[in-house]
């Protein structure tokens, strides 16, 4: 293991709306996969400093200050490099374009104060590193070509001389002030005809890529407190989104540990039904609607190709492939010595009876706020409906994944009786076919069960799972979703109990891994962002809006210094587990959106 690894908050996110590079803020490329989130990776220096692979532009001068910031409302990030003997500048983007010719990631360096020097490495490592790759050079282009069975096209374009030191192109230069250079690291297209080869292409990119972004926050229609940091959790969750499929990736990388040194470390490049519907209804209440649609086309796709109707897997590729084998990577060290790195995901096959929950309080708020479902689309909901109603009582693997045995979990119950409920209020409001009076006796079971199988007397509160003693922050749910008024007694005992068990100062654990279901892992974990979130608006919803509101203000205290967030955190606020994740962003968006509301309506 060695030092190099920076710490998981030091880097800024830019992407293309298929895949994600993350920019370290010394200048390093050290994680890309192409050409979508779930494809192998290119650099992977993040997961194995010497193997995985990089694109670095340093600053040749020693100890000069580190700085990041967006351009704003965009995701497009500036790196600066500042020192007594110069200042200099990389602009980083992948380019957004239209024709689908391009994929391409552009790297504007600039001297601000000069002379400023500068060493480059472009290093790819292509299939997670694991296939070796020829170069050739042509003119002012290397090309880097991976042998493999793809035979997979890389091209670097610079005017800047590079030499090819055992298969990485590496070089200096230095620029004057106000002096640039432009690099691009591209797919390779085989009929040669990428876009990147005309004249003046970085400058009309640049100024594409900035008013594609810029025109896409335009549409949001918060305009409350916070509203940087919500449009940057919104630009966030657009970076996750799949222009060419419609659907959302849980987070951007694979293999990130939720413990230095642990097992603990998951491959979240994919689609999860739960992620992914929260994540949009989220955007929808911003008013966003066209990745609404698309996501619900996408949805309607994963219904069309079901083996059984109604019936959804937790999880799909971002193409919608069901099959998302695991497997280890044993030649990386992983990040800080991190292992085994997992790609792939044995999870798509579990069975968590919570999706529905999900899906349908998305599908709500899309027939109520964008368009009315369409037929076909609420033939399969009303089957997937049905379901539930059949199996809503089975044991399952839970919205946690757990790998040590099925439980009975509160959370799955819970989101069982918001998949009938929102089916109801759906079948209601455009008096649609559906055994409504069925899913009616089935919904006040499901309730009743709640309240009777997981009410423990001796916690004084909701309980994980049937039998069990542990208090688990899914519950905050509870009051979210609309299940319990968030004043009710026995959910403020709940929630004192939260607090006791699982609550310091702003950070919230999932719950205590010694207490809870097994989880078939050995190792603990940090706090989870997304926890945090929803026990800040519960916190509000209780009517504690000063303490909720110093609450949010301390955990956007930990989001690094571009407002991003992995997924977890250790005590110290140090970034653990993948990173950017949807879940947190869409959490703090929520919690921003009813704070809001509810600090205006007591100043009335």
């Amino acid at each position: 293991m060695t030092v190099a690894y920076k710490p998981i908050e030091n880097y800024g996110v830019i992407g293309d709306l298929s895949t994600i590079a993350l920019v370290g803020d010394d200048g390093s490329i050290d994680y890309m996969c192409l050409p979508h989130f779930d494809s192998p990776s290119i650099f992977a220096a993040l997961l194995d400093d010497k193997k995985g692979g990089k694109f670095s532009i340093n600053p040749a001068i020693k100890g000069a200050r580190r700085k990041q910031m967006y351009l704003p409302d965009t995701n497009i990030l500036l790196t600066r490099f500042l020192s007594d003997d110069g200042v200099g500048e990389i602009t980083d983007f992948m380019v957004i374009d239209d024709d689908d010719r391009t994929q391409a990631i552009v790297r504007r360096v600039k001297g601000i104060r000069g002379p400023f020097s500068f060493h480059l490495r472009c290093a790819p490592r292509f299939d997670y590193a694991r296939a070796h790759h020829k170069v050739e050079r042509r003119d002012d282009q290397i090309l880097f070509v991976a042998e493999d069975e793809d035979d997979t096209k890389l091209r670097l374009r610079t005017p800047v001389p590079l030499t090819v030191e055992g298969g990485d192109a590496v070089g200096e230069f230095t620029l004057g002030s106000g002096e640039t250079v432009d690099f691009i690291l591209e797919i390779a297209l085989p009929d040669d005809e990428n876009a990147s080869a005309a004249p003046g292409f970085v400058d009309n990119a640049f100024l594409d890529t900035l008013q594609y972004w810029r025109s896409w926050v335009g549409h949001s229609q918060y305009q409350g407190r916070w509203r940087e940091m919500v449009s940057r959790s919104a630009l966030t969750l657009k970076l996750l989104t799949s222009e060419p499929y419609g659907s959302i990736a849980a987070a951007g990388t694979f293999g990130l540990p939720e413990q230095v040194g642990g097992q603990r470390n998951w491959d979240y490049r994919y689609t999860w039904i739960r992620d992914g519907a929260f994540s949009i209804a989220t955007l929808i209440h911003l008013g966003f609607t066209e990745e609404a649609r698309a996501f619900v086309d996408w949805i309607y796709d994963r219904y069309d190709e079901a083996d059984e109707p109604g019936i959804l897997q937790i999880m799909y590729g971002i193409d919608g492939r069901k099959e998302l084998p695991e497997e280890t990577l044993d030649h990386l060290e992983g990040y800080r010595g991190s292992s085994p790195i997992r790609v792939g995901n044995a999870a798509f096959g579990q069975l968590q009876l919570d999706i529905y929950g999900e899906l349908l309080h998305m599908l709500d708020l899309y027939d109520e706020r964008v368009e009315p479902l369409s037929y076909d689309l609420w033939r399969y909901v009303a089957e997937s409906l049905n379901w539930v109603c059949k199996n809503w009582d089975r044991p399952d693997e839970g919205i946690w994944e757990i790998r040590g045995g099925q439980q009975e979990f509160l959370y799955s119950r819970l989101m069982s009786w918001v998949a009938l409920d929102r089916g109801i209020r759906i079948a209601a409001r455009r008096s649609l076919p559906a055994p409504v009076e069925h899913w009616l006796k089935t919904r006040d079971q499901i309730h009743s069960d709640i309240y009777h199988q997981f009410w423990n007397e001796e916690r004084n509160g909701f309980v994980q799972y049937k039998g069990s003693k542990t208090l688990d922050s899914s519950a905050l749910l509870l009051p979210l979703i609309g299940f319990i008024s968030s004043r009710d007694q026995r959910w403020l005992a709940t929630m004192d109990a939260i607090e006791r068990d699982l609550v310091s100062d702003a950070l919230v654990l999932r719950y205590v891994t010694e207490q809870a279901a097994a989880d078939g892992l050995t190792g603990t974990e940090g706090t989870f962002c997304m926890c945090s979130y929803w026990y800040i608006e519960c916190v509000a919803r209780a009517g504690e809006l000063e303490k909720a509101r110093l609450l949010f203000e301390k955990m956007h205290g930990y989001a690094n210094h571009l407002g991003l967030y992995a997924e977890e955190m250790d005590p110290t606020g140090s970034y653990l587990g993948n990173f950017p994740q949807a879940f947190t962003h869409w959490g703090l968006i929520h919690a921003a959106l009813f704070l809001h509301d509810a600090l205006e309506d007591a100043e009335r």
